[in-house]
This record gives structure tokens, C-alpha cells and sequence, in this order.
């Protein structure tokens, strides 16, 4: 534990807040793209001024805040459904089985993967709510608990969203059009024409590879908590600072069509009719789109709250923890525009296809994600950077597409377990310090880590 806590007290001293590295980052590229060009005499050149007026374009690119948006509204349409009165019985009996700190590590690690192998946003804060649970029963139980090495399972699941049907690159490949559009403006995007129309679920999420991968980690994640917990000790001092309602929506007199359950369901009813209508043959072929999901949580949301009333609380509740990533995305936006128009983007996948071979390419595609996700931790917004780059590797090597997009993924949900963005909404409801949990996590990293490599070099795709 001694170099996880060196690592721990590093970030706590001298990682910014996430805004602040959005920040940073603009800069960086800004002076990378006044360099650039400075060495290149390409066509792609610019001066000063046009790379901040590219940066402009990049921010309010309107393909890119629609994309921004269908993000966030994955968040919050989970944290909804969480707050529902059913899943909320739900995480109260799955509560009331953690009577040790080897049961709860267990059975919060193995739920809340596969919570969030579903849903990200769902499992962010199914994950928080269950570890918080389990903490007030072990108050009310008198039950001894390493309330931290709780939390840290209560985040697993941010592990695992990436290369699930809520990842932002496998859902986004799998819309029509989506990858000749990422590359359409490459100089030469000519060369891209012949691009799959879309990457369907069968080709990456649910994929024989990626469903074993997930299978494995299913394994040997929980196991690795049970390690923890049996080389641990408990202590239970942070739990006295918790002061959660056990009852986060409590009910309300009924009046009016805000407080009507039936006038609710028929609406839900009318959703998710039209979702089935709508959607049924691309679920039939694996072909599931941020729209489409969307669509789904939303009905499902308001048919599991009794009312309107409580699924408007919920929302409150809810919209908070997408406040950060929403000023975040349009950054990221930009960086992409500079990248895009300064011929930097070229000259990455160059270097990528230079140093590269059919082999390593998912490898290094893996390392490079993981790396630029401590920096950019949004799925979405390295996507939108990275995803043409690997594209245009993997398409000059005959590397398969769906591959490399795993393999992204793969590297990027990795070094959440390193990067404590994702976890301020768990840290929020559970009361816990990132100093806490990322002891735990990091070990849980370096697990997933092993798997993760496997599975790219084991697996065709």
C-alpha cells in the first residue's frame, strides 16, 4: 500500500480540477498547433487567429453538441431510474445481505459491473447508492466495516462502462454514417469512402471477445475485493458523518396531474410503445444508438416513479452530477476543431501507423487511451480526439475497425480507477475522500489491466 498512497498523496497535491485541465489542455494544443504549423508548409498551416477561429468552430460544431447532449442525457436518465422507488427496494435488499466487509466488497463489485455494463450513469450512481446502504445498515447492525474498500467496489463499474452498451464509442459507431462522418474532414478523407456504414453491437459490445473479457472481470474483480477485504482492517469512523436520507424521494399528498400515477403510466406506456415500434428492427440486429437508449430510460424512468412529482425530484437530484461535463464538452469540441484543421490529426496517425504493425496496433491504441483518459476523462470527448486517429491507423494497417474501437475503450474506462472525475458524484452521496478509495482502486487497475491486454492479444474481434 505504500506506492498507492505515494501516488494518491501526488494527485491530491497536484491534480487539478477537471475544468482546469479542459483548460490547460486548450492551451496545449493551441501552442502544439502554432508549432505545427510553424514546421509544416502544408495547406493545412495556420496562423494564430484562424487556430482560435478553428477552436471556435470546434465549440459550437452542432454534430458535436448533439453528441454532447445524448451524453448527458445517459447520465442523467440513470441517475433517475436509480432513484426510482423499485430499484431503490432493490438496493436496500441487496443491502441487507452485506452483513461482513468479504460480502459487501463482493456483492457490490459484481451488481454494479453489471449495472454499468448496461448503463454508465446507472451504474455511477446505482454503485454510490448501494455502497451508502450498506454503511447506514452497518450503523443500524453495529457491523463492522472497511467502509472505504466498499466505496471503491461501489466504483468498479466505471471499469467496465466504456465497452458496454452505453460506451460512447461503440454506441456511436453503430449510427448510420457515423465513421465517414468523424473523417470527412481529413484531407484526405477520399481514402475513407469504403468506411463500414455502421459497427453494430454484435461487432464490438456484444461480441464473443468482449462478452468473455467481461465475463473474466465478472471473476476476478470481485475475487480481488475479497482479497482486499480479508488483508484490510475495518473502520468505521467515516460513517459517522454520513446523514443521507434512507428515503431520498419521500412521498408527497397526490393532487393534480403532477402527483396522478395513472396519468404517468399512460405516458410511460406511450413511450415505450413507440420505442418498440420505433426501434425493433435495430434491436433485432444488435444496433443500439444514444437516441435509441435514450428513448428507452426515458420511458422506463417514468413508469418506475409513482408520479411525475417524484420523477421531476429525481431529476433534481440528478442533473447535478452532469453539471461538470457539460461546460467540458464543448472544450473538448474544440481541441478536436484545432486538431482537425491544423493537419495535426494527420500527422498523429502517421506516427501511429510508423511505429505500428497489425499486432500492436490495438496495444498501443489501448495505452495511448488510457494515458489521455487521466487527462480527458470523458469517453465522449475522447472519442471525438482520439477516434480518427486510431481510425486512420487501423484502416492503413487492415486492422479491423471494431477492433481498435474496443481496444480504445478498453483504455480509457481503465484509468478511472486513477482518475477521480467520475467519482465525485459516489464520493458526494457516500461521503468519502478520493485519497480513501484510490488505494483500492488502483490494485483494481492493475487486474483490470492484465485482462484488458489479454484480451486484445488473444482475440481477433
Amino acid at each position: 500500500m505504500h506506492i498507492t498512497k505515494l501516488i494518491e498523496n501526488f494527485f491530491k497535491r497536484f491534480l487539478p480540477s477537471p475544468f482546469i485541465i479542459a483548460v490547460l489542455l486548450t492551451f496545449t494544443t493551441i501552442i502544439l498547433a502554432v508549432i505545427f504549423s510553424s514546421f509544416t508548409d502544408t495547406d493545412s498551416s495556420l496562423s494564430f487567429l484562424e487556430i482560435l477561429s478553428s477552436w471556435e468552430r470546434g465549440i459550437w460544431n452542432s454534430d458535436l453538441l448533439v453528441f454532447a447532449y445524448q451524453m448527458i442525457l445517459i447520465l442523467v436518465l440513470g441517475n433517475i431510474l436509480v432513484l426510482s422507488s423499485p430499484v431503490n427496494k432493490l438496493i436496500l435488499l441487496i443491502a441487507k445481505n452485506a452483513t461482513s466487509t468479504e460480502k459487501a466488497v463482493v456483492i457490490v463489485s459484481f451488481s454494479v459491473m453489471l449495472v454499468a455494463f448496461f448503463n454508465w450513469g446507472l451504474g455511477l450512481i446505482f454503485g454510490a447508492i448501494l455502497a451508502r446502504k450498506i454503511g447506514d445498515y452497518s450503523i443500524e447492525n453495529n457491523i463492522e466495516l472497511n467502509y472505504p474498500l466498499v466505496g471503491a467496489a461501489g466504483y468498479v463499474g466505471l471499469m467496465v462502462w466504456h465497452s458496454g452498451i452505453s460506451g460512447s464509442a461503440p454506441i456511436k459507431v453503430a449510427e448510420d454514417n457515423h465513421l465517414f462522418s468523424l473523417m470527412s474532414s481529413r484531407e484526405d478523407s477520399y481514402l475513407y469512402e469504403n468506411l463500414p456504414t455502421s459497427l453494430n453491437f454484435d461487432l464490438t459490445v456484444l461480441s464473443n471477445a468482449n462478452l468473455i473479457t467481461f465475463s473474466v472481470l465478472l471473476v476476478l474483480v470481485p475475487l480481488a475485493f475479497y482479497f482486499l477485504s480479508k488483508n484490510t482492517s475495518t473502520d468505521n469512523a467515516t460513517l459517522k458523518t454520513l446523514e443521507l436520507n434512507s428515503d431520498p424521494l419521500p412521498l408527497v399528498k397526490l393532487r393534480g396531474l403532477e402527483n396522478s400515477r395513472s396519468f404517468s403510466f399512460i405516458f410511460a406506456i406511450v413511450l415505450l410503445t413507440a420505442f418498440f415500434y420505433q426501434y425493433s428492427d435495430q434491436l433485432t440486429k444488435f444496433k443500439i444508438t444514444p437516441n435509441s437508449l435514450n428513448f428507452f430510460m426515458l420511458g422506463l424512468s417514468i413508469l418506475l416513479h409513482s408520479n411525475f412529482k417524484s420523477f421531476l425530484n429525481a431529476l433534481k437530484l440528478s442533473i447535478n452530477g452532469a453539471s461538470g461535463i457539460l461546460i467540458q464538452f464543448p472544450l473538448y469540441f474544440g481541441i478536436m476543431g484545432i486538431m482537425k484543421e491544423s493537419g495535426m490529426i494527420i500527422f498523429i496517425s502517421d506516427f501511429f501507423i510508423s511505429i505500428s504493425n497489425e499486432f500492436t496496433l490495438p496495444i498501443f491504441t489501448f495505452f495511448s487511451a488510457a494515458i489521455i483518459n487521466v487527462f480527458v476523462p470523458s469517453g465522449g470527448g475522447q472519442w471525438v480526439i482520439q477516434g480518427p486517429v486510431v481510425i486512420a491507423a487501423a484502416t492503413e494497417l487492415n486492422v479491423p475497425i471494431q477492433k481498435v474501437v474496443m481496444a480504445l475503450a478498453y483504455g480509457d474506462q481503465l484509468t478511472n480507477m486513477l482518475q477521480p472525475f467520475w467519482a465525485l458524484p459516489l464520493l458526494a452521496i457516500t461521503k468519502l475522500k478520493a485519497k480513501e478509495i484510490l488505494p483500492y482502486t488502483l490494485i483494481i487497475m492493475l487486474v483490470g489491466l492484465v485482462v484488458f491486454i489479454l484480451s486484445l492479444i488473444v482475440f481477433k474481434f
